[in-house]
């Protein structure tokens, strides 16, 4: 008899986590009766879902009132405690930042995870900050707190090390046939002989920090360096990054294209891929671009020193935009081009065998 798994999350709209979280259903269907709970069921993923997949939705009310809101949430907890009470073999909260994906995984098994996807202490002003947010989440409750990253998960157990024994890493699965398949769809772009970089990410600065491609795009252009960043992507900065590409007279060096469901014609014709962020987990872009044979240039976040430096590209020692242009030129003269091989296939065996575990309440597997 196939066991029940529960995953929870916010959404399927265009972004890393929701990636990775549909190649992983889409893996798990296989063997296991899978139900996802969205708080917004919607998102351009929602159709690369296996149609085997139990999709439902747990939204809480934002009713205004206060009262009507709290009343309504007591109802639907106790709907969903009634009806789905360790009901199911094992349960996960994917999307870490959902309050609602938590208590419904912490209510569907008593075999649960916590999904991680970030350097947390990046994200709050201090540690007390930290340890509010996931006593919200009411993390002690959970059997494991599962990490996308090596880093993700040392960083946690400095602020958390009572939780030590439950930590397991685990990286994001990847769908690497179709990402090859994908990547031979025509697009309307002609890259000509011009170096070319990607970006791929949500266009927010307080992560992402995009403003250092653009820093350093005009270090290069005020020495009549010959390129082109194709920033693919959308969020709340959005257009403060359109202005300042303006100001700084670069509409021929940056091009700005929205959200794209696929990427990966562009990753097949550009020279690097680069990121510039301050801290992520474990981006799927890396994979992604590992798998097209792109070579990479990355501020130094996530486990990217040991995975990526001097073998699938570059990882920088500074962040400055000074740093960031001087590594572009090496590209835009060499074309460097880094020839470790990808074993997507082996890669994903490994994370297939750590999923194992995870569902099926092993020990913990960090390494």
């Amino acid at each position: 008899m196939r066991k029940k798994i529960l995953f929870a999350a916010y959404t399927l709209d265009v972004g890393g986590i929701e990636t990775a979280l549909v190649n992983l259903l889409n893996e798990l269907i296989k063997k296991y009766d899978i139900t996802l709970v969205l708080e917004k069921k919607q998102g351009v993923f929602l159709s690369d879902l296996d149609y085997r997949v139990n999709v439902i939705k747990y939204c809480p009310s934002q009713n205004k009132n206060v009262f009507i809101r709290k009343l309504i949430n007591l109802i639907k907890r106790i709907c969903f405690i009634v009806k789905n009470k360790n009901r199911f073999d094992f349960a996960a909260s994917f999307a870490t930042y959902s309050r609602a994906g938590s208590f419904c995984a912490r209510t569907a098994s008593k075999n649960s995870a916590l999904w991680c996807h970030a350097k947390y202490s990046k994200l709050f002003e201090n540690k007390e900050e930290m340890k509010e947010f996931f006593a919200e989440l009411q993390y002690q409750k959970f059997s494991r707190i599962v990490f996308v990253s090596k880093e993700g998960a040392d960083d946690f157990k400095k602020v958390f090390p009572e939780k030590k024994n439950s930590i397991m890493v685990c990286n994001n699965l990847i769908d690497y046939k179709k990402i090859l398949e994908k990547s031979e769809e025509k697009i309307d772009f002609e890259k000509n002989d011009i170096p070319l970089f990607i970006n791929v990410s949500r266009h927010e600065e307080k992560q992402k920090r995009l403003t250092r491609i653009i820093e350093a795009s005009k270090i290069l252009n005020d020495e009549k360096y010959e390129f082109k960043v194709l920033m693919i992507g959308n969020g709340p900065d959005n257009n403060k990054y359109k202005e300042m590409v303006k100001d700084k007279k670069l509409e021929n060096n940056i091009v700005f294209l929205n959200e794209i469901k696929n990427p990966y014609p562009y990753f097949k014709i550009a020279d690097s891929l680069i990121l510039t962020s301050e801290y992520e987990g474990y981006p799927v872009v890396f994979v992604e671009a590992m798998i097209l044979g792109l070579p990479i240039l990355t501020t130094n976040i996530s486990d990217s020193k040991e995975e990526i430096d001097n073998k699938y590209g570059i990882v920088l020692n500074d962040s400055k935009p000074e740093e960031i242009a001087k590594r572009m030129k090496e590209i835009i003269k060499n074309n460097n081009k880094y020839k470790a091989q990808f074993n997507a296939e082996e890669f994903n065996n490994n994370i297939i065998q750590k999923l194992e575990e995870i569902i099926n309440g092993g020990n913990n597997a960090e390494n």
